[in-house]
């Protein structure tokens, strides 16, 4: 019963086959989020070669790589059995990778690795093979020493001198030579054999020599050895006695065998010997010799490179002379190891669908097929279910595949020359709706046109998707919609009421998506009063119209064109909205003008000729009296003389209206791919009116012409009657043709395709032909009609052999050149080693790393990447940006090296570096830190020069940004200026807690011109210039007690005013209102400048907040006054503020309103001030006065009163290390000062008042210019003291209790 019944299974389930409707696998999108979570099994990308020789002089690499998701783990077998790699010290893995480096450095024989490895490659989801590499060691043994005789023949006798090279592995190439390490010169007579044997068809006198000598040329090891010298002597005859052909190879029977396999190369041999020398004629029983076959060594060898079945069959070789001929047959059978006619590929399927493998081979005898899962036979296998998987014949199918049945699926396709392995695995992917596109597109589009709203997406199983218009309905489909299989919407042809926005809705058992397409419809923009073609007399004016309607909704630009070409204006042509007019016509602009009117969705284009011609009136004659006008069109168009690719064209002129013709142009229009589109063909002189035509084949034609003169185009004749010309294979060769990898694994070959006139006749396809170079292997084609075809499967980065050729029903066209294309890349496996610096300056320093295999890069290599960033300052609490920065090496040598440039001074760098190609940055080197070495340091962060009185300027400064190192100090040069006089320099030295300097003017009148500049150990650095103020512009503002400050930049000097301190930062912004003065004493424009100036205890940002305000009656002003141009410039610590106005000459207030969110100013050290030490001094000699008075009322039995409360000190802001250096950031300047209170009230009491609060009335004034240079100072309570009168406003929290 058994046996009867498998039969019948067997049936039923090819029946099953033949019904089986596949369904397609899932196509996964090469989206990167998708691609980072999609999980799958193991795929082989690299394997070495089967038959593996190698070189015993160097390491043995047996490669093996793969990639998958998690990434593959890998095990080797060698000759059957596990092979543990651990357990061999010469034998080691790379990482992430399962390629075997077997290294010979401390010993060890080649031969002793000789043997069969194939590779396992596994993760979670299955287990990928790779071929068995048979790997062999390459073998060039030495020749046999031998005493070769002399050989003695005679003169006509034949003769052959044997080689007998020494085996080898490969075998090796052979060639004869002389003693002068000449090759022997062969021809028809002399000749090596396929056996490296040299034959004589007969030995003439002349072949006397001594050192005829073989050679073997061993291709690994790059040897060649020689066989000891043959010594020919030939014994001369009177007569040579002629004689008929025999063979000397081959040797005995009429006929032979041979067998090669499919694809390799056939060479049949066949030499003679006879008086005369025989020629050598071949045949093919039963045909002629087809165009495979070649004939070399003087026609004695026939070669197929490539065999194929139909090369089977009896080649016969006739050897003739003029005393007889001689025959051998030589029967060629081919067999074939196996070839692949479908291989299996990778399948990713979604829950419950259903698919199947398929692995077609063929081969002779044919091919025997096996199923393995991970490795091992599917016999011995039982991860999956028989009834979700059943084997029938060559093809696997799979029933409602389930979440963990993915395997990785090995087909072996073997017979006695050879076997195929095939990985192909069975991903089973569940994935919710997921959109590809962009967000909530906008898409404009022009009424009554096709549009499509795409919406790519994917999931797994693969979603439903559905359209809906402003979220309401059923779904869109049918009518004038239509729904792709892309998720694409089609709208056939677009209406305003179409306009809304449409959702897409992609759903599956996982969940859904949607995704939102907004759709616009707009009118057309089109031309509606073109320009026309016109004459214009030279000195005239000639204008054309261009008038447009357009999308109201839809901004349009209008551009003039003279000859196809952009028109330049000038002075003199004026466009405005609807015209172009050019006054005053010469030659010069005689021609073709074009309107083009574009918007960003659609354009329209007119075109009008203009002509100049002179005025008549200075010419009076008959002719003049007759204006000319544009020619009548041609008449009677007829054809004649028809050939395949040309035909005659004979037409009558029509009236030339006063004007010659200088040419006719002759257009055509065909039928089958732009019916009804009238094209430029070829233009003639005005003296032809029958010409040949030049056509290209399989189209069909009809003419028009055209009269051309100096006013303009007629208008075409009538058409010509059609004709067809015949079809023929393509002319043109695609041009274009490239090829380049989008990934890993494919090829992607394309190209340009042929014009439509160039298609020469029906169905035209393209051939392409691929294969790897400088591998030998067979080409790879396919036919297409398309311009791209994708290579898949191949090898990451390696070269191929590209060509290409167009087809039609009439036949091929030309073969392009064969160009050299890549596959695609990946990322590089190997960092580059050993990094490390030297020569490290304070802005360089030198980088070293070794490079990585050339054959680690996967891809084009661009350079190696150096990644460095700054991880900090050595300066003690200076933060830094810590942004990674790059630098690209391009070096191929051994040892490279470069030059890092740009860096910090006195800073703490880190780096590693990468290879790149064209695509991928490989694996991080190590990490290198290093230090840079000090640098003078940069600009001081603000360089102020504040003239308070007629008898000196208050300096001041801050600290570098970038002090590049430790401070020691700051240098100030200064010199008196008196125009373009200048005195002595002067100089003085502060040390770095030292931020001000008070200079003494001995004359109101002399200006100073000062240069700062900070120091470290390695020198000063950049300087800070500027000029003290004019002081004999502003005696007006001190006479008012006002103080003025000049904010100083490296290039500029402008007037500022200081603003006080605001409050300790708050939650809340300080709206801050300054009112100014301004005196103006000119009658143009003035232009007002405010500098403003903020400092602060906090460590956050200062923000100057403005906003521009054009002819804005802002604050109520009277008519016809306004203010604008208001421009803030903001700066570290201050900013500068200007505006215009139009106020009359007089005084004026203006207010300034800013807000403050944050400070960063630090306090003023007031302990270095002249005021507080002024202010010390008076308490002092105040209590020293009491301590008289009690002492004396004592003395006198009096009594004095005792205050309860002291006066206490403030210490200075600035903190200074041991070494003399700043913290920029100490903890400490958070803290009170010791001994000090928070505030009056034991806490820091919040204002909520403006900087109008702060000013003393209208004190703060302009000058000419507009200059800001009033003063604002503390507002004061009433019972405190005024006479400690300050520039510098003191902060609440250092607040002085002054004693009664």
């Amino acid at each position: 019963m058994l046996v009867q019944g498998g039969p019948w299974v067997l049936s039923v389930m090819s029946l099953l086959l033949l019904l089986w409707q596949e369904m397609s696998a899932i196509e996964v999108p090469l989206d990167q989020k998708i691609q980072q979570d999609l999980k799958q099994p193991p795929t082989i990308m690299k394997q070495s070669l089967k038959d593996y020789i190698v070189d015993p002089r160097d390491n043995i690499i047996i490669e093996c790589e793969a990639k998958g998701n998690p990434v593959p783990t890998f095990s080797w077998r060698r000759n059957g059995k596990f092979f543990n790699v651990g357990k061999d010290p010469r034998v080691t893995m790379r990482k992430r990778s399962g390629t075997l480096e077997i290294s010979f450095r401390s010993g060890g024989r080649p031969e002793d690795y000789e043997g069969e490895y194939q590779c396992f490659a596994s993760n979670d989801f299955g287990t990928a093979l790779t071929n068995k590499i048979l790997l062999r060691v390459s073998k060039s043994p030495l020749w046999p020493k031998e005493v070769l005789e002399p050989v003695v023949v005679g003169e006509g006798s034949s003769l052959v001198l044997a080689c007998n090279p020494p085996p080898g592995l490969p075998p090796p190439h052979t060639f004869w030579m002389n003693s002068a390490m000449m090759s022997i010169t062969q021809d028809r007579r002399v000749s090596m054999g396929l056996n490296g044997d040299l034959y004589f068809s007969n030995v003439l006198a002349k072949d006397s020599h001594t050192d005829y000598s073989c050679n073997a040329r061993f291709l690994f090891t790059h040897t060649i050895q020689q066989k000891n010298p043959f010594t020919l002597k030939v014994q001369t005859s009177r007569k040579v006695a002629e004689t008929p052909p025999n063979f000397l190879s081959p040797t005995g029977t009429d006929s032979s065998r041979m067998m090669v396999l499919r694809g390799q190369k056939l060479q049949l041999e066949c030499i003679a010997a006879g008086v005369p020398t025989p020629s050598i004629k071949w045949f093919k029983k039963g045909g002629d010799l087809n165009q495979k076959v070649k004939l070399d060594n003087f026609n004695k060898t026939l070669r197929i490179d490539s065999v194929s079945e139909e090369d089977a069959g009896e080649y016969m070789c006739m050897a003739n002379n003029q005393i007889g001929s001689i025959r051998h047959s030589i029967f060629v059978q081919v067999k074939a190891a196996p070839y692949w006619l479908d291989k299996p590929f990778n399948l990713v399927l979604a829950p419950d669908e259903s698919s199947r493998l398929v692995c077609r081979a063929n081969g002779n005898p044919k091919p025997l097929i096996q199923w393995l899962v991970n490795g091992e036979p599917m016999e011995r296998n039982s991860s999956l279910p028989n009834t979700r998987r059943s084997v029938v014949g060559d093809t696997i199918i799979f029933h409602s595949v389930q979440i963990g049945s993915s395997a990785v699926y090995q087909c072996n396709a073997s017979n006695h020359h050879g076997y195929l392995l095939a990985n192909a695995f069975v991903s089973i992917l569940d994935m919710a709706p997921r959109m590809l596109g962009a967000k909530n597109q906008l898409i404009k589009v022009i009424e009554n046109n096709r549009t499509f709203l795409d919406c790519p997406f994917f999931g797994s199983p693969l979603p439903e998707l559905r359209w809906f218009k402003n979220g309401q309905g059923s779904g869109l489909d049918g009518g004038q919609y239509r729904v792709y299989i892309n998720g694409s919407l089609e709208i056939k042809r677009a209406r305003v009421e179409d306009q809304g926005t449409y959702t897409c809705v992609a759903s599956n058992i996982l969940g859904k998506e949607e995704n939102q397409v907004r759709l616009e419809v707009k009118e057309p923009t089109r031309i509606v009063r073109a320009p026309e073609h016109q004459s214009a007399i030279r000195g005239t004016m000639a204008r054309f119209d261009c008038r447009v309607k357009s999308d109201l909704t839809l901004p349009i630009t209008v551009t003039w064109l003279k000859d196809d070409k952009p028109l330049s204006l000038g002075w003199r042509l004026k466009k405005d909205e609807d015209s172009l007019s050019i006054p005053n016509v010469h030659e010069q602009d005689e021609g073709t003008y074009t309107c083009t009117v574009k918007s960003e969705i659609d354009q329209d284009t007119a075109s009008a000729r203009l002509t100049v011609i002179e005025d008549t009136s200075l010419y009076p004659t008959q002719s003049s009296a007759l204006p000319a006008d544009y020619p009548d069109p041609p008449m009677d168009l007829e054809v004649s003389d028809p050939d395949k690719r040309s035909i005659r064209l004979t037409w009558i002129p029509g009236d030339e209206h006063n004007s010659p013709v200088t040419e006719f142009l002759v257009q055509f229009e065909e039928d089958r791919w732009e019916p009804g589109q009238w094209q430029n063909l070829s233009s003639y002189p005005r003296d032809l009116n029958s010409v040949i035509l030049q056509l290209s084949p399989f189209v069909n034609y009809q003419f028009r012409v055209i009269a051309i003169n100096s006013v303009g185009k007629s208008r075409p004749s009538r058409p010509s009657q059609r004709y067809q010309t015949s079809g023929a294979s393509p002319d043109a060769i695609p041009s274009g043709l490239k090829g380049w990898g989008t990934k890993n694994t494919n090829m992607e070959i394309s190209w340009e395709p042929l014009l439509n006139t160039e298609q020469n006749g029906p169905n035209l396809h393209y051939s392409v032909w691929w294969r790897r170079k400088d591998t030998g292997e067979e080409w790879n084609n396919v036919t297409t009609v398309g311009a791209k075809h994708i290579v898949h499967d191949t090898e990451t980065y390696v070269p191929y052999e590209i060509k290409l050729q167009a087809r039609n029903d009439f036949g091929p066209g030309p073969e392009s050149n064969i160009i050299i294309g890549y596959s695609g890349e990946d990322k590089p496996t190997a960092p580059p080693t050993d990094l490390h610096v030297s020569n490290i300056d304070s802005t360089k320093v030198n980088v070293h790393w070794t490079p990585v295999d050339p054959n680690t890069v996967l891809g084009e290599f661009k350079e190696y990447r150096l990644y460095y960033w700054r991880e900090g300052s050595m300066v003690k609490g200076l933060h830094v940006n810590k942004e990674k920065k790059t630098k690209g090496f391009y070096s191929t040598v051994a040892q490279p090296t470069g030059i890092l440039t740009d860096l910090q001074p006195y800073s703490h760098y880190r780096m590693f570096m990468v290879v790149a190609n064209s695509r991928y940055d490989g694996p991080p080197s190590n990490h290198v830190d290093f230090h840079t070495k000090e640098g003078v340091p940069d600009l001081p962060q603000f360089f102020k020069i504040v003239q308070r009185s007629p008898e000196s300027i208050h300096l001041e400064w801050d600290k570098p940004l970038e002090p590049n190192g430790i401070l020691t100090g700051y240098t100030l040069n200064y010199q008196a200026v008196n125009g373009s006089r200048v005195g002595h320099m002067q100089m003085e030295s502060f040390l770095p807690n030292v931020t001000a300097y008070r200079l003494r003017l001995p004359d109101q009148a002399i200006r100073y011109r000062f240069y700062l500049a900070a120091h470290t150990q390695v020198g000063a650095g950049k300087i800070y210039t500027g000029e003290s103020p004019h002081f004999t512009n502003e005696e007006y503002f001190f006479s008012s007690g006002t103080d003025h400050s000049g904010a100083v930049e490296p290039t500029d000097v402008s007037m500022s005013t200081t603003v006080p301190p605001p409050l300790p930062p708050t939650t809340t912004a300080a709206t801050t209102t300054i009112s100014t003065t301004t005196t103006t004493t000119t009658t143009t424009t003035p232009t007002t400048t405010a500098t403003v100036t903020a400092s602060t205890t906090a460590t956050t940002p200062v923000l100057v907040t403005s906003t521009k305000q054009a002819d804005t009656n802002v604050l109520g002003m009277a008519p016809g006054r306004v203010i604008w141009n208001l421009t803030v410039k903001p700066n570290s610590n201050y900013a500068n503020v200007s505006w215009n106005h139009n106020f009359p000459i007089g005084s004026s207030e203006f207010q300034l309103e800013f807000t403050l969110d944050a400070y960063i100013k630090d306090q003023v050290d007031i302990a270095t001030q002249g005021w507080f030490i002024g202010l010390m001094c008076a308490i002092a000699l105040i209590i020293l006065i009491l301590l008289i008075v009690c002492f004396i009322k004592r003395s006198r039995g009096g009594k004095y009163p005792v205050r309860d409360k002291k006066d206490l000190p403030l210490e200075g802001m600035d903190q200074k290390g041991e070494d003399g250096s700043f913290d920029y950031h100490s903890d400490e300047d958070n803290k009170p000062l010791q001994g000090s209170q928070n505030s009056l009230d034991g806490g820091v009491k919040e204002s909520d008042d403006s900087l109008v609060d702060y000013g003393e009335g209208g004190d703060g004034q302009f000058n000419e210019d507009g200059s800001f240079i009033g003063q604002y100072t503390v507002k004061k309570d009433k019972d405190e003291t005024e006479g400690n009168e300050s520039s510098e406003a003191t902060s609440p929290v250092n607040a002085i209790y002054s004693l009664a």
